[in-house]
């Protein structure tokens, strides 16, 4: 007997691979690998969640309202053009799947998040990685490889793991270039750590045009990512078509009482991001004082690349982890020869400085 085939592209999907959690032998770990958030979740986010345990029996809210109510008064958008779901990385597929299929491209860039090419794969279409210019988004190459079969353009505004970003008047370029018959897709996921003048995750393109869409997480900042939370704003119509294709109950009341609590306790976010800044800062500076290269401008993490002379990324990985410490390696990323270091706690922070100084004979 023959099994079912499965459709073109899925079985040339390597599936992704989360940072690694665990180190055999080793008891206390700092993981330092996921851009989870430095201080952990709100306090009252955790105590939102805890009380939805009383009612799991019930289905939960399968239009997110209070939540996107909540979302649309914290960021002035239109709550009836945001759609929920369950992380970031359930709205960037289902976009796909409503966007893209067989002999259609989709568009990312060379460094960019390796779920969009996922994502393309799954629904037959080829993506098509275009090379960065010093680990920057390249307007100008994105423009010019949009042909006709280009269906979606995925962009990370931060980009992880280079931790760089284009300004609004770049993006504002960039969507003034594309066809018309491209949806740009911006993934704002670490916007909340980004307080830069010339920076703006989205939102306005999307009230000004017909064919961008912007997906944001609670997995970062309000460091939610257990619960899987994530949502899109969109034009009504993609709207529309994004909630034809969910789930009924696509997040979970958990979830959705987590997020909320969350979004309203600003002091803690608040913290978090002013915690965020003054380490990046301070790990950026100990690291380059270290002979190292650290590109990274915004985030909640540093690309740190090695020199071709002296112990390489995955040596470096290698004592790190000896010392408890997990970091993520970047060669899936095209990257071989750099470590991605999330931000922690001063506790976390100032180990890993000293690991490295160690690791690196200085």
């Amino acid at each position: 007997m023959s099994s079912p085939t499965p459709k073109p592209g899925i079985l040339d999907i390597s599936p992704y691979v989360g940072g690694e959690a665990s180190i055999a032998g080793v008891d206390r770990i700092i993981k330092l690998a996921s851009n989870e958030g430095a201080l952990g979740p709100s306090p009252k986010a955790v105590e939102a969640y805890a009380r939805e345990a009383e009612t799991l029996h019930r289905y939960p809210d399968g239009s997110a309202s209070k939540l996107r109510e909540a979302l649309a008064a914290a960021y002035g958008l239109d709550a009836d053009r945001i759609v929920c779901g369950s992380g970031s990385d359930e709205l960037l597929d289902m976009l796909a799947r409503a966007y893209a299929g067989p002999d259609d491209e989709v568009m990312h860039t060379e460094h960019g998040f390796l779920m969009y090419p996922i994502a393309a794969k799954s629904v037959g279409a080829t993506p098509v990685a275009v090379a960065e210019k010093n680990l920057y988004a390249d307007v100008d190459a994105l423009i010019e490889r949009a042909g006709e079969k280009m269906k979606i353009l995925f962009l990370a505004n931060p980009n992880n793991p280079t931790g760089t970003y284009l300004p609004d008047s770049e993006i504002r370029r960039l969507r003034g270039g594309l066809p018309d018959h491209v949806l740009l897709v911006i993934d704002a996921a670490y916007a909340e750590y980004v307080t830069r003048n010339d920076y703006a995750a989205g939102s306005q393109l999307v009230d000004e045009y017909d064919n961008v869409v912007m997906t944001r997480t609670f997995s970062k900042i309000f460091a939610l990512g257990g619960v899987r939370l994530g949502w899109v704003y969109c034009p009504s119509a993609i709207a529309d078509v994004l909630n034809r294709l969910r789930g009924p109950f696509n997040v979970t009341s958990p979830a959705l009482a987590a997020g909320l609590a969350a979004l309203g306790d600003v002091a803690f976010t608040d913290d978090v991001r002013a915690h965020t800044a003054k380490w990046f800062d301070w790990t950026k500076e100990q690291l380059i004082g270290l002979g190292l290269e650290v590109p990274s401008q915004v985030g909640n993490f540093l690309l740190v690349r090695f020199p071709a002379t002296g112990k390489s990324a995955e040596e470096a990985d290698e004592f790190l982890k000896s010392r408890g410490l997990i970091v993520r390696r970047m060669a899936g990323y095209g990257l071989p020869d750099c470590l991605r270091i999330t931000i922690g706690r001063e506790d976390e922070m100032r180990p890993l400085v000293d690991a490295l100084k160690e690791a690196l004979g200085q």
